[in-house]
């Protein structure tokens, strides 16, 4: 099978890297870059500037051309920010087959519209393949994947069958996926378990310990399967890979870009210097602005995301944020 990858940072290069030595499959790999310097430099070296050391077989094609990228290929995964899936995948579309399957693993809510990456999809793609879309999430870093240590995903998709198709073809030996028909349920898990890895690094940036970060992530997950509900998600996807699974992983392993960006938060750093430092996209921070919208749109209390909201969009600091939250009125856990 041929697969195109469309982005070349560290989580599309593991899964090129990946899919390309699945051998007894024989699939090969057309790796999209943006920029033609960053295409010219991962084919000279075989080696993505996100992910130093790791070097791309002969089974992975590199392109900046995304024409040449998508045409003729069954399968095409997405794994760009969030914030231009729209853009790529509307660029994409007049060169995708009927029958191609879009796989995307791009995890947040689109700032301007609110609309989760289905909705996008939707938006930009012929109708029967935007039902056919399956969407990855899960507990998943980019250089534990390239490393064959054992990890589990899930693949959520209105169409059964597409979602099989994923779960034969793009598994490993090492990366075992589950199928799942709650779309929405899979997506919001993973665009807000993002946010909610910012506040658990600004919790550990301000030396609060274990109970914090534990009490982050129960509430977290309470907001998060809070809005899911009322967007009509499956409460039980929330204790799965995409929800509970993805939350500890990013709130809890140094990996996480987004914790990473609270921790500096939590140490007196501002987030235009954090930012202006890193190299990948933190996706939390622009799905910050976005969740508290929705939320505010749809008349769901979500108050950790407000905290979050307050300290990234006015500039509250951390400690002045948390003095907010614990004062709130005192209620029943449920709710």
């Amino acid at each position: 099978m041929e697969i195109a990858v469309l982005g070349a940072g560290a989580f599309g290069t593991a899964l090129a890297k990946m899919f390309s030595e699945v051998v007894a499959r024989s699939h090969t790999v057309t790796l999209w870059c943006r920029t033609t310097e960053a295409a010219r430099a991962i084919a000279d070296t075989r080696e993505s500037i996100h992910l130093p050391g790791v070097l791309l077989g002969p089974g992975v094609k590199i392109t900046p051309d995304l024409a040449e990228a998508v045409t003729g290929k069954p399968v095409v995964v997405g794994v760009t920010p969030s914030h231009v899936v729209r853009e790529v995948f509307g660029r994409a579309a007049p060169d995708l087959s009927p029958g191609t399957v879009v796989v995307l693993a791009s995890k947040g809510i689109e700032q301007a519209s609110l609309m989760t990456m289905d909705k996008v999809l939707h938006d930009v793609l012929p109708h029967r393949m935007a039902e056919r879309a399956v969407f990855l999430s899960g507990p998943t870093f980019a250089k534990e994947l390239v490393r064959g240590l054992p990890a589990a995903i899930v693949a959520a998709s209105h169409d059964a069958a597409s979602a099989a198709l994923v779960q034969a073809e793009l598994g490993t030996p090492t990366l075992r996926i589950y199928t799942s028909d709650d779309v929405a349920g899979v997506e919001l898990g993973g665009a807000l378990k993002n946010i909610f890895a910012i506040g658990a690094g600004i919790a550990d940036g301000l030396g609060f310990g274990h109970n914090t970060r534990a009490a982050m992530i129960t509430r977290g997950l309470n907001e998060m399967a809070r809005l899911g509900l009322r967007m009509g998600a499956n409460p039980l996807t929330f204790a799965g890979l995409a929800g509970m699974g993805d939350l500890v992983l990013t709130c809890t392993g140094d990996l996480s870009r987004n914790r990473q960006v609270g921790l500096e938060l939590g140490r007196g750093k501002s987030l235009g210097e954090i930012l202006a430092a890193m190299n990948e996209v933190a996706e939390g921070v622009k799905t910050t602005k976005a969740a508290y919208d929705l939320a505010a749109k749809l008349g769901v209390e979500m108050p950790i995301v407000g905290a979050i909201y307050n300290i990234i969009e006015r500039g509250m600091s951390a400690r002045e944020a948390v003095a907010e939250l614990l004062q709130r009125e005192v209620k029943h856990e449920r709710l």
